[in-house]
């Protein structure tokens, strides 16, 4: 049976050919058995077919415009669709049209004569199916490639013919291109074109025209953008964010360096040359005194030979009262000899109890006209033939000479030992513990190791080598140590070496600002700010003046002592203290404070003042400045960075960052004390000695609270009440110790000043822990890392020089007693150790 649009549905007798419509018969009722599917695609063959699914949602059609619909079908009965248009009679195949064999024929050549099955071409309706379905593929990916627009846009896919719509009930016919583009005209007209804009282009070249090629064309930026894969865009991502950051972080440092520059003209104007003390005009040979009445007659000169001044061992007692009458009788002619204008406009200054004579600074002789002036009172001199040393100082004596043996045997000129592996190590290449000890061994005796080292500085120490030397170590160390010789041995070697060497260190004060660079080559004479910053710390610029002037004083040149007082002043004019505390770095090229808000009295800044209060004293007490800077910042430390542990109340010096207190404490710090106690000798508050006993007391818990008896580098105090629980806090981090001196310092200027036994026994309780803990049996002190391990201390392979320097020193002094060894009253110490006389006038001048 045919389907019911077949049996008069809509299918006329003479709309199909006889023979066709036999075949479509015969062909539905033979294939009926097989199943259904066969039945459908027989009648698909013959121009039926179910009504078309859905379109699926986000093909082109659907999903880019919806302007344009497709055309509506008519369903006929059963579901069985039909096309409107009349269906042209096709032309029967020959197979079906038949011949004089009728419908089916013997195949030729076949063996029995089977027949063979002709094959029928597709009907036009089929192959117009094909050709659409091949067009909807094609249309298909052409729109993916123009990419998504909107509703109802033309775009060329879309200018297709379209299926005309059927009438229902009869069936479609096939239709041509001719067609197609009619109905497509009648239905869908062509959209306006785009709106055109005109423009004038205009190319300049050199010597070339346009010729239309690509090179010449615009081409956007954000379409090469888009033509360059997901991995090179994050790549030039990354970059851009990287330079970014890089920008960032040198806009701050640049932006820093502006801001100084800018204000510097302002400080400059702040800063002021010292008026020079005023001289009288020079007198001719036969020049008659009384046309000058306003000049006293000079007295003839009198040369003496540069020589240091004589050390001699008095009783003390009687020297210190010899002293008292000397200072008594010169301060009443002075007062007694003084003009009445002269007691006008100088007048006392009194800080606290201090007696200040504010004058603008220590006069220095020229070198041709004068030698430099000779102390009023004798200094004590130090005799080839040394006072016997009592038990303690023997044993001073008997670690100095293992630690010389080491350094005699593995290091011998070289800069410093390393004890545990039985070599060297070198920073300048200058013999710096060798320099650095010459005067320890004057003063404990050692005549035979002081000639020898001797004959190696004259025969080998030589400063022409192509080496960066840091500034303030070099100073303190070689310049200090060959100045500290000189005065103690009277060899004028040593005065020679230090003026050449301080010669070569003049560059590093060749600055825009006259802050001198940290780093100097002392045989280019390039000097370099820090390879990590264009800064220098505070305690390195401010903490060579007591060696550069004493050198300006012994050499006569003022060139040296110019140097070094110009920072003194620039310093003291500089914005961004905080109550007499300073910042720990400065900007060379502009000589303004850098990382502001930060105070400590630790490293980089613990020296600055140490060198305020002695200054003062190498001067004679006359520079005003300075002291008047070192009282305000005491003030500041007793305002801001003191405070008490707990639960022993122990009184210690903490750090201060942009307005917050942090208890931490280096033992660098433990240097105040004695700064403190040897002000309050020189007639500064008494206040000061209270509060250097105090603070003494917390330096020697930090080493006894250790297992080895040794300090830590830096400490944490506890600040609240808590059970079991110490006062001194170490973290893993700062567990070393290297051998530092500042601990016995203070104890030496204690005892010195106070006469109490109980230093001398807490420096002997630290002697001993030194020998325990730190000394190789084949030769010299290693500093360790753990003070809280006394079984494994681990060495750190290392003696530095200031062990040989400043610490043993400083324990010889300590057990020593003798007042008017190196006596404080003659003599002031600068940051290594190394002792330099007090600038004391003539009794008459």
């Amino acid at each position: 049976m045919l389907p019911p649009g077949l049996r008069g549905g809509g299918l006329t007798q003479g709309a199909w050919p006889a023979e066709r419509r036999a075949g479509a018969e015969f062909e539905v009722r033979r294939r009926q058995a097989p199943g259904r599917a066969r039945t459908r695609q027989t009648l698909g063959a013959t121009g039926l077919r179910r009504p078309s699914a859905p379109p699926r949602k986000g093909t082109a059609r659907t999903a880019r415009c919806s302007g344009r619909q497709r055309a509506p079908r008519a369903i006929g009965p059963r579901g069985w669709s039909r096309r409107a248009a009349a269906l042209p009679a096709p032309t029967p195949p020959a197979a079906w049209a038949g011949d004089s064999a009728g419908p089916r024929s013997r195949a030729p050549g076949r063996p029995g004569g089977a027949e063979r099955r002709p094959v029928p071409e597709r009907p036009p309706r089929a192959q117009a199916k094909a050709a659409r379905r091949r067009d909807t593929v094609r249309r298909r990916g052409r729109a993916s490639a123009e990419g998504r627009r909107c509703d109802g846009c033309p775009r060329v896919s879309d200018q297709r013919s379209p299926r005309p719509v059927s009438e229902p009930g009869l069936l479609t016919p096939p239709v041509g291109g001719a067609a197609r583009a009619a109905s497509a005209a009648v239905m869908y007209p062509t959209p306006p074109p785009a709106p055109h804009r005109d423009f004038i282009s205009v190319t300049l070249s050199l010597g070339r025209s346009y010729d239309g090629s690509k090179s010449w064309r615009r081409r956007s930026c954000w379409r090469k953008w888009k033509q360059l894969s997901r991995l090179q865009r994050n790549v030039i991502l990354f970059l851009l964010t990287f330079l970014m950051l890089c920008g960032l972080v040198s806009y701050i440092g640049v932006a820093d360096q502006w801001r100084a520059v800018n204000g510097r003209s302002a400080e400059e104007q702040k800063v002021r040359p010292a008026d020079p003390p005023v001289l009288p005009a020079p007198q001719k040979a036969d020049a008659n005194p009384e046309n000058f009445p306003g000049v006293l007659p000079q007295e003839p000169k009198r040369h003496f030979r540069r020589r240091p001044p004589n050390l001699q061992i008095r009783a003390p007692g009687k020297d210190s009262e010899d002293r008292r009458q000397d200072d008594t009788q010169r301060r009443d002619e002075a007062v007694g000899d003084a003009r009445p204008e002269e007691n006008t406009q100088r007048t006392v200054v009194s800080w606290r109890g201090a007696v200040i004579e504010p004058q603008p600074g220590t006069e220095l002789p020229s070198r041709k006209a004068e030698a430099p002036p000779k102390p009023s009172s004798q200094a004590p001199r130090i005799q080839n033939q040394a006072a016997s040393p009592n038990e303690r100082q023997r044993a001073v004596i008997d670690a100095f000479r293992h630690a010389w043996a080491g350094y005699r045997k593995f290091a011998w000129g070289h800069d410093e030992l390393k004890p545990v592996s039985k070599s060297f190590s070198e920073w300048f290449g200058l013999g710096l513990t060798l320099i650095d000890a010459l005067d320890t061994m004057w003063i404990l005796g050692l005549r035979k190791e002081f000639e020898e080292a001797r004959k190696w500085v004259s025969k080998k120490l030589r400063f022409q080598k192509d080496v960066d030397v840091n500034l303030f170590e070099s100073t303190i160390r070689i310049l200090g140590g060959l100045l500290s010789a000189y005065h103690l041995s009277g060899d004028d070697l040593f005065l020679k070496k230090a003026e050449d060497f301080g010669n070569r260190l003049m560059p590093a004060f060749q600055t825009p600002s006259k802050i001198p660079y940290s780093d100097v080559n002392i045989g280019t004479g390039a000097a370099h700010p820090p390879r990590w910053t264009s800064d220098s710390t505070v305690a390195e610029v401010t903490s060579i003046q007591l060696e550069f002037r004493e050198l300006s004083r012994l050499t006569g040149s003022r060139k040296f002592q110019e140097a070094a007082e110009e920072v003194t002043r620039r310093v003291h004019s500089l914005s961004g203290k905080k109550d007499g505390l300073v910042p720990m770095f400065i900007n060379t090229h502009s000589g303004l404070f850098t990382h502001m808000g930060v105070f400590t009295l630790g490293a980089r800044a613990d020296s600055y003042y140490e060198y305020l209060l002695k200054q003062w004293i190498q001067g004679g007490k006359k520079e005003t400045q300075l002291v008047e800077d070192y009282l305000e910042a005491i003030e500041g430390i007793k305002r801001h960075l003191l405070r008490r542990s707990e639960p022993r109340k122990l009184t210690f010096v903490g750090e201060l960052a942009h307005g917050r207190f942090s208890a931490k404490m280096d033992h660098l710090v433990c240097f105040l004390p004695g700064t403190l106690a040897l002000g309050a000798h020189h007639g500064l508050p008494a206040d000061h000695m209270e509060l250097a006993r105090a603070l003494m007391d917390t330096c020697y818990q930090m080493n006894r609270q250790m297992e080895t008896g040794l300090s830590p580098e830096i400490v944490h105090f506890n600040l609240y009440p808590q059970s079991d629980q110490k006062d001194v806090q170490v973290k893993p981090a700062d567990k070393h110790n290297l051998l530092r001196p500042e601990t016995v310092e203070s104890l030496f200027y204690l005892h010195r000043l106070t006469g109490d036994p109980k230093y001398q026994d807490w420096g002997w309780q630290i002697l001993q822990s030194f020998n325990t803990y730190t000394r190789v049996p084949s030769g010299g002190y290693s500093s360790i890392s753990n003070v809280q391990d006394p079984l494994n201390p681990q060495p750190r392979d290392k003696m530095e020089s200031f062990f040989l320097g400043e610490t043993l020193k400083y324990l010889y002094l300590l057990f020593s007693d003798d007042p008017d060894l190196l006596s404080l009253d003659a003599y002031v110490f600068n940051t290594e150790a190394h002792p330099l006389p007090i600038w004391v006038p003539p009794r008459g001048a």
